[in-house]
């Protein structure tokens, strides 16, 4: 089974690494991946896993955990008269098993639950309230995100955390650095503050405006320290020791200040404190809001969803919460409304805007028999539609839960990141703790010692390390699904940049899949359409998609198909039929010869049909040759155009195809690939993936049908077209929503700006640790240079995670590029 959970609480890739190892660890579980930037553990786990002992284990950590399946809603609800009503419903509501909180606030008139879908249905909260005497009103936030709320309302905390924090250090700052400042009258401090003239003042003031800063900052003491305690440092175990040690320091010089020693004044670092305090506050409350944006695709797709439905009872229309809606219930849709769930349509013809499953901006005509998918809007018909998937067995939802599933997936390219994070932070408190040493044993005094200690513990935060790959995966993938490409995995967006060859499969993929009767050429006497009425008479009957393309012709073109006597299937000939007394034949030269049927001119004009990709079907009766029809899979029209591109961005495209090789290089020769691999059986598709594998070639397969998916999975990237079937769709590592070969180059151009986003960000992590630390020990002070301030260091510090969350987000303004 796999479980998806959210931790809170963390602040850096050492807490994911932590959180990790300790899921790991727990009985039954076989792996364990935590995406930082999402807060998200995925668990795979089998017999012997106990939810409640990985939850106490995390917990003892020193993390949060919040299950699965929670959802919040908000119900209005009148009729309460006084603070006692809600309390009573209150109570009520609780006692329901899956609620796991409720909140009922008279002031508002609404019931906010927090609640297992999978334990308790809303319309059972409603109906609770209902037999207290209240009215429950329509839940205005069905299965709201509870995600979203939760890292709004942290997102809140961290802004007024900070700004308490800066009303502090901002005075602190002043009282402890206008002294310094050459020209300034007096240090710019009145003489009972001055440290010339009232040292203690000086030094008890700083410590009072040191106090609330350390106060709101308090979660950094708590969780660093403790993680210190258990021998796994994080982030907030180098804020900890290093404000300790200068707060310590501090207040050490303020008891010789208090003892008499007034030069003491000159050893205080209180500011250092408070401002590197501050500081990390303004980086994380930034941090997270940027953390915020990277899943904002995630958050538009699930509002995208309808609230209600209008569900047909006999001809009675009911308003049902969405939630509420079954699987075969009828279901009526009006212009401009959204399609609820996905169904099957039983009456009505309009058109459906499916912009946010497929990117495809132009709408879709339906009409009986056609599916409808959640989300998408009614254009400008009214329908009636059959439900065939709810909930979370909609496209929508699958869409969504895929999207999640590869935002909270790791990239390999991450693998390194995550080992370095694991062993930075200890790494770092040695490298302060000597250098601090180093330059006392060099004779400097223990303020400058102090200095490189607090300054080399504040900038080697390995916060970057931990959100350089886990954004830029998400804000991709997000992207990728607005434009209709499912990426299913960060090893799939990673994989698919390495891609040197690209193998299509003809059928479906290159060409429309359904074949269209493209030639039809009567002998001298014969009428055109005489010909198509008896070859579609005869074919009528039969089930071979050459035949049915035949009969397709003859319908669009109003003719009228004659009585059929007899039927007979001639197996890699053709057919007989006797219609109106006389005999047909209709196929191959094979069926011809058989029948000593003369074709004259006529052969070499099938010839050059083959020649042209086409099926040249012989129609004979029994006094000869009546004609040739010519039958082909039309070739899609994006499709040269598409492998133009993918061979402009260096890639080599090899067509893949039962066809004959007559065939094959025909429609090979017009869509411009490579080379043509033809006269392949299905089950040989896999075996052709794997012969190029062992030219040492990285290869994407794209195919859209059953027996494409053996391939798909051979390939080192599937990609499966968005018409084909459930099962290639399952092998493949990327999904296309369109049936549009175009959005093959444009699923490998955003696989190749992530992985180079990915790249800039480890570097820029990688380097800013690389430069900073030896700045921050004192590297540029040997030479003469400046010695780094602690709060240049918090301040440099909060920035790179910024930074490289900024980098990231410019994948939001990623489209895909244009080669025609």
């Amino acid at each position: 089974m796999e479980k998806t959970y959210t931790i809170t609480g963390m602040t850096c890739a050492a807490c994911a690494r932590r959180v990790e190892k300790t899921a790991a660890k727990q009985e039954g579980v076989t792996s364990a991946a935590l995406n930082y930037a999402a807060e998200k553990l995925i668990l795979k786990a089998e017999e012997g896993f106990s939810e409640e002992v990985l939850i106490a284990a995390i917990e003892k950590a020193g993390y949060g955990v919040e299950k699965p399946g929670a959802r919040q809603a908000h119900i209005p609800i009148e009729g309460m008269t006084c603070a006692a009503c809600a309390s009573r419903i209150e109570k009520q509501l609780v006692k329901l098993p899956g609620v796991e909180q409720a909140s009922v606030n008279y002031a508002t008139e609404g019931a906010q639950v927090k609640f297992d879908p999978a334990l308790v249905r809303l319309s059972e909260l409603r109906q609770v309230i209902e037999k207290l005497g209240y009215k429950a009103l329509e839940a205005d936030q069905p299965l709201t995100d509870e995600d979203t709320v939760r890292k709004d309302a942290e997102i809140k905390s961290m802004w007024s955390h900070f700004q308490i924090a800066a009303i502090f250090a901002a005075p602190l700052l002043y009282i402890a650095m206008a002294p310094m400042i050459p020209g300034l009258p007096g240090g710019g401090l009145p003489t009972f503050l001055h440290p010339d003239h009232n040292p203690l003042a000086f030094a008890l003031v700083q410590l009072c405006l040191t106090i609330p800063v350390i106060a709101v900052g308090r979660r950094f003491y708590t969780v660093g320290f403790r993680a210190l305690m258990q021998r796994s440092p994080n982030m907030d175990s180098l804020i900890a020791v290093g404000t300790s040690a200068a707060v310590v320091y501090s207040i050490v010089s303020l008891t010789r200040i208090a003892g008499g020693d007034h030069h003491a004044a000159h050893a205080l670092y209180f500011e250092s404190a408070g401002v590197i305090i501050a500081l990390i506050l303004l980086g994380k409350a930034l941090e997270a809001r940027s953390r915020g944006r990277t899943g904002e695709a995630i958050k538009k797709l699930m509002g995208l969803a309808p609230k209600t439905a209008t569900v047909l009872r006999g001809e009675e229309e009911i308003k049902l919460p969405i939630d509420e809606v079954e699987v075969d219930d009828v279901i009526l849709v009006r212009p401009g409304e959204k399609i609820p769930v996905d169904g099957v349509v039983l009456e009505g013809h309009t058109a459906i805007d499916e912009s946010m499953l497929t990117g495809e901006s132009i709408p879709v005509e339906k009409t009986q028999g056609d599916r409808v998918y959640a989300a998408s809007v009614n254009a400008n018909g009214t329908i009636r539609f059959k439900a065939t998937k709810v909930g979370s067995d909609t496209a929508l939802a699958q869409i969504i839960k895929l999207v999640e599933d590869a935002q909270g997936s790791k990239a390999p390219i991450a693998q390194l990141a995550d080992v370095v994070s694991g062993y930075f932070v200890p790494i770092v408190i040695v490298i302060a703790i000597l250098a601090g040493a180093a330059w006392l044993v060099a004779g400097e005094t223990i303020q400058f010692a102090l200095t490189i200690f607090v300054s080399i513990l504040v900038i080697a935060c390995p916060c970057a390390l931990g959100l350089a790959t886990p954004t830029a995966i998400m804000v991709g993938t997000g992207k990728g699904a607005e434009y209709g490409i499912l990426i299913k995995s960060g090893t799939a967006l990673e994989t698919a940049h390495k891609a040197q060859v690209v193998v299509l499969d003809k059928t479906g993929t290159i060409t429309e899949g359904k074949p269209q009767v493209t030639d039809v050429i009567p002998t001298e006497g014969t009428q055109a359409q005489a010909l198509l009425s008896a070859a579609a008479s005869a074919e009528h009957a039969s089930e071979h998609p050459l035949g049915q393309a035949i009969v397709a012709r003859a319908r669009e073109e109003n003719l009228a198909l004659l009585e059929v006597e007899r039927f007979e299937n001639l197996p890699g000939r053709g057919i007989e039929a006797v219609i109106g007394g006389r005999t047909y034949h209709i196929g191959n030269r094979r069926l011809m010869e058989e029948f000593k049927v003369e074709l004259g001119e006529f052969a070499q004009r099938a010839s050059v049909l083959a020649g042209e990709g086409k099926t040249p079907m012989f129609i004979s009766d029994g006094d000869g040759l009546l004609g040739i029809i010519a039958v082909a899979d039309v070739v899609k029209k994006s499709s040269a155009a598409a492998i133009a591109a993918m061979k402009e961005m260096g890639l080599e495209v090899v067509m893949l195809t039962g066809d004959n090789q007559k065939t094959a290089a025909a429609i090979g020769r017009l869509v411009g690939v490579n080379s043509v691999l033809a006269e392949v059986l299905p089950q040989d598709k896999a075996a052709k993936v794997k012969e190029l594998q062992e030219q040492g070639k990285k290869v994407a397969m794209v195919g859209d049908g059953i027996n494409d998916a053996p391939a798909l999975a051979q390939a080192d990237i599937g990609i499966a077209i968005g018409s084909g079937t459930d099962v290639a769709m399952e092998s493949a590592d990327i999904v296309l929503m369109r049936s549009d070969l175009s959005d093959v180059p444009a699923a490998l151009q955003l696989s190749r700006a992530t992985i180079r986003i990915i790249k800039q960000n480890l570097f820029w992590a990688f380097g800013y640790n690389t430069v900073g630390i030896p700045v921050a020990a004192g590297l540029l002070h040997i030479f003469g240079g400046p010695l780094l301030n602690p709060m240049i260091a918090a301040a440099a510090m909060s920035l790179s995670s910024v930074s490289v969350l900024t980098n990231a987000l410019r994948l939001k303004v990623w489209k895909p590029r244009s080669f025609i």
